[in-house]
C-alpha cells in the first residue's frame, strides 16, 4: 500500500476567484482560501481523507487551500483544545467549526512575538487580516451567513486572552503533541525512549524524494537536468534523489519522459530485498498506486502479476507504468482481493511475493497529517486481522525456496514486528531472513536521508 507524495506549496497563493455557493457577489482572496480549507478540514473530521477532500476543491483554489489545510492538520490538537475553551456549544455546521479552528491557529501564529520559534511552514498574515477575512468567509455560502457574529467574537476574544488561553491548554496532551491521546499513549508504550522524537518528526514538513528510473536514464543525467533549472537534488542509495525544496512534481524535468517516480526513501528499500532475477514469477500484492511495482520492473525483466482489490487504484498503477515505459508483455494487472486466491491464481507458484499489506499508515503521518485524526485505536486490531488473512493466503502461492516480503508503512508493533513473529509461529516451513525490520522516521542512517517515512520489513523464505 504505497502512498505517493505530492509536493504542496508551503505558503498560500493569493487568489481572486470566489469560492461560493448560492451567492453571486465577489469576495476577497484569502476568505475564499479559508473557506475552501475549512471545507477540507471539516471533511476530515467527518471521516474523509484530506486527499479526497482537496480533490473536490476548484483547481484554482486548491494550492492555497491545501497549504492551509495541511498546516491545520499538523496543529489540529491545539486547534481543538482552544476551540473547546472558546466555543461553549459546537456549531451545527462542521464547516464553521473547522473555520474557527483554522483561523485560531493562524491567529496564534500572527500574534507570536518571537519569530525564531515559529513553524516555518506556517502561513503568515496580520491579525487584522485574519479576523476580517475569516468573518468574510462566512458570507460566501448562504448557509453560513448567520455565523458571522460567532466567528468574529471567538477570534477577537482569542486576541484579548491569548496568553491565558494558551496557559490553560499547556498540559493538554493533544494540544502539546498534535496527535490523539490514544496515539500518544501507544507510541509511549512501544517506544519509551523515542516517543517524543517520533511525535515531533510527524509534525515536520517531509522532503520530496524521487527514485530514478534506471531503465530510462541515469541519476547523473537527471541531476544535470535539474541543475539546469536551479533545482538542487542530493543523491542517496542506488537511485534516490532528495530535492532541497518540495515543488509540483509535473513541473520537474523528466516527468513526461518517465525518468523518475516519487517514492519515499524508506519505500525504496522494498523491491531490492526480494533479489529478483530475470524470468522469475513475481507477485506484487496490494500494489496501488504502483511505486514498488515500478521498482520491481526497473530491477529485472520478470513475469509480474500486479494485484489490488481497488480497480480504480489499479488504473493508477497502469498509468504510472505507462509513463515510466514499464508496461510490457509479462505484466498482468488483476483487480481482486489477495485473500481470494482461487479467483486470480493460476496454481503456478511465485518465486517472490511482495506483500505491502494494509495498515494504519502510522509511519507516514508527516506526509499525510490527516491520518492521525482519521484513525481510531480499534483500527489496529482490525488491520492486524486483515494482514494475517492476507499473509496466510499469499504464503500458499510462494514456491519452495521462494520469498515473501512483508511490508507496512506503520510504526505500531502490532502491525509490524508482532505480526511477523505471529506469522513465523503459524508457518513451520517459513524461515525468516535478514531485513531492515522497523524503520522509524526520526534520524538519517547510512542508507537513508533525514525525513524518511516509517516502514517495517520482514523477509521470509519457504523451505524447499
Amino acid at each position: 500500500m504505497d502512498l505517493a507524495d505530492s509536493a504542496s506549496p508551503i505558503f498560500p497563493i493569493m487568489l481572486t476567484t470566489p469560492y461560493n455557493q448560492g451567492m453571486n457577489h465577489p469576495a476577497p482572496a484569502l476568505s475564499n482560501s479559508l473557506l475552501a480549507a475549512a471545507r477540507a478540514v471539516a471533511a476530515v473530521e467527518g471521516g474523509q481523507s484530506l486527499t479526497e477532500a482537496l480533490a473536490d476543491i476548484p483547481a484554482e483554489l486548491r494550492p492555497s487551500a491545501q497549504a492551509l489545510a495541511f498546516y491545520a492538520m499538523r496543529h489540529w490538537g491545539e486547534a481543538i483544545a482552544i476551540r473547546r475553551l472558546l466555543v461553549q456549544r459546537e456549531p451545527s455546521s462542521p464547516i464553521i467549526g473547522a473555520l474557527v479552528g483554522l483561523a485560531l491557529l493562524l491567529l496564534d501564529v500572527a500574534m507570536q512575538d518571537d519569530a525564531s520559534g515559529r513553524d516555518p511552514t506556517a502561513p503568515l498574515y496580520t491579525a487584522h487580516t485574519l479576523v476580517d477575512q475569516s468573518v468574510q468567509a462566512t458570507q460566501l455560502q448562504r448557509s453560513l451567513v448567520n455565523y458571522k457574529g460567532l466567528v468574529n467574537a471567538v477570534l477577537r476574544r482569542f486576541q484579548r486572552e491569548r496568553t491565558a488561553l494558551l496557559a490553560q491548554i499547556a498540559d493538554d496532551l493533544e494540544a502539546q503533541w498534535n496527535h490523539p491521546v490514544w496515539w500518544i499513549k501507544a507510541l509511549k508504550k512501544a517506544y519509551p525512549d523515542t516517543w517524543q522524537s517520533l511525535l515531533h518528526t510527524a509534525n515536520q514538513h517531509p522532503p520530496l524524494t524521487l527514485r530514478v528510473n534506471l531503465r530510462q536514464t541515469t541519476r547523473e543525467a537527471v541531476q544535470q537536468a535539474f541543475a539546469a533549472k536551479d533545482i538542487v537534488a542530493t543523491a542517496f542509495g542506488p537511485a534516490g534523489l532528495v530535492l532541497d525544496t518540495p515543488r509540483p512534481i509535473a513541473s520537474l524535468p523528466g516527468y513526461d519522459q518517465g525518468w523518475w517516480s516519487v517514492q519515499d526513501a524508506g519505500a525504496q528499500l522494498a523491491a531490492p530485498l526480494l533479489d529478483i532475477k530475470p524470468g522469475m514469477r513475481v507477485l506484487d500484492a496490494c500494489a496501488a498506486p504502483g511505486g514498488k511495482t515500478a521498482h520491481l520492473l526497473e530491477l529485472a525483466d520478470v513475469d509480474l502479476t500486479v494485484l489490488d482489490i481497488d480497480a480504480q487504484r489499479l488504473t493508477r498503477v497502469e498509468q504510472n507504468l505507462k509513463r515510466l515505459k514499464l508496461l510490457r508483455p509479462g505484466v498482468k494487472l488483476i483487480a481482486e482481493s489477495a485473500i481470494r486466491t482461487h479467483l486470480w491464481w493460476d496454481e503456478k507458484p511465485f518465486d517472490a511475493v511482495l506483500a505491502d499489506v494494509p495498515c494504519t499508515a502510522s509511519g507516514i503521518v508527516a506526509r499525510h497529517p490527516d491520518i492521525r485524526w482519521l484513525r481510531r485505536r480499534e483500527d489496529i486490531a482490525q488491520t492486524v486481522k486483515l494482514q494475517r488473512e492476507i499473509l496466510d493466503s499469499l504464503w500458499s502461492v510462494v514456491a519452495p525456496g521462494g520469498k515473501l516480503l512483508l511490508v507496512t508503512c506503520s510504526i505500531f508493533p502490532e502491525e509490524c514486528e508482532l505480526q511477523a513473529q505471529a506469522f513465523l509461529a503459524r508457518h513451520a516451513q517459513a524461515v525468516r531472513l535478514e531485513a531492515p525490520g522497523q524503520l522509524l522516521p526520526t534520524l538519517p542512517s547510512a542508507e537513508l536521508p533525514a525525513g524518511h517515512d516509517g516502514f517495517f520489513y520482514a523477509l521470509f523464505t519457504r523451505r524447499a
